[in-house]
């Protein structure tokens, strides 16, 4: 791997190419395209991956405080605990051996009797919102820590700052488009970390972001390459009063 902004360097410290700020909270967006925008094949980001992607994915995880994902991607994706790994051991060196996995639901549509919630070494968080089904919620609250957020949905940002309240402050989300879009929108994403896999895919596959519309300017503070497949990182840029999103 190498880097290719905002300078050259041949096998960076990837670790510290991706360290979370320590002066503030923090939520980073984790996506892997399509060089013409596609957030998925077939259904699903796997087809989309590289080996290079492969290992900056678990690099952001181990990183993390908590990994949010929405419902649809945990069912498309095949969710499970996340395992230990020896090469965290530094990294998270002060905080559990692995990061919690936090589900954003509104229906509660979850295998609760399934290994994520089962079998996972650090408690699964499910957020959802008053308006769910409340025999699920019931039975959420039985296996996993249960966030309420929102009446009719659930709301981002009081979402967020539960996970901030729990000391849960390095928030990696790995999506799908949707509750990325709806993240943009409430002006709570600081970092998108984007893989460009260099294929064509085309066809109706969502985009990185799809749903409620947001305007959020970013700044590119690195690329790094290989095999091909660019590795982006843009940070929200601040630019005097500038509020970041603009629905």
């Amino acid at each position: 791997m190498r880097r290719i902004h905002p300078d050259i360097q041949d096998n960076p410290d990837i670790v510290q190419a991706y360290a979370y700020p320590e002066d503030r909270p923090w939520l980073r967006l984790n996506m892997v395209a399509s060089a013409d925008g596609a957030a998925w094949l077939k259904g699903r980001s796997g087809p989309l991956s590289s080996t290079g992607d492969k290992r900056v994915f678990q690099l952001l995880r181990g990183l993390a405080d908590v990994i949010v994902a929405g419902a649809a991607t945990v069912r498309k994706e095949g969710y499970g605990p996340v395992p230990p790994r020896d090469t965290w051991a530094e990294i998270r060196q002060g905080r559990p051996e692995v990061p919690p996995i936090a589900v954003i639901t509104r229906s509660l549509a979850l295998d609760l009797d399934g290994d994520l919630f089962c079998d996972a070494p650090s408690k699964t968080i499910v957020i959802t919102c008053e308006a769910a089904p409340h025999d699920r919620r019931k039975e959420a609250a039985k296996r996993a820590d249960l966030i309420v957020a929102g009446e009719e949905g659930v709301d981002m940002r009081r979402a967020v700052a539960e996970l901030h309240q729990r000391g849960l402050t390095k928030v990696l989300c790995e999506g799908g488009p949707r509750i990325n879009a709806q993240l943009s929108a409430a002006g709570l994403v600081d970092e998108l970390c984007l893989s460009i896999s260099p294929l064509l895919v085309g066809g109706g596959a969502a985009r990185i972001q799809n749903g409620e519309p947001a305007q959020v300017a970013l700044d590119l503070s690195q690329v790094l390459e290989e095999d091909g497949v660019l590795f982006c990182k843009y940070t929200r840029a601040v630019h005097g009063d500038d509020e970041g999103a603009q629905p």
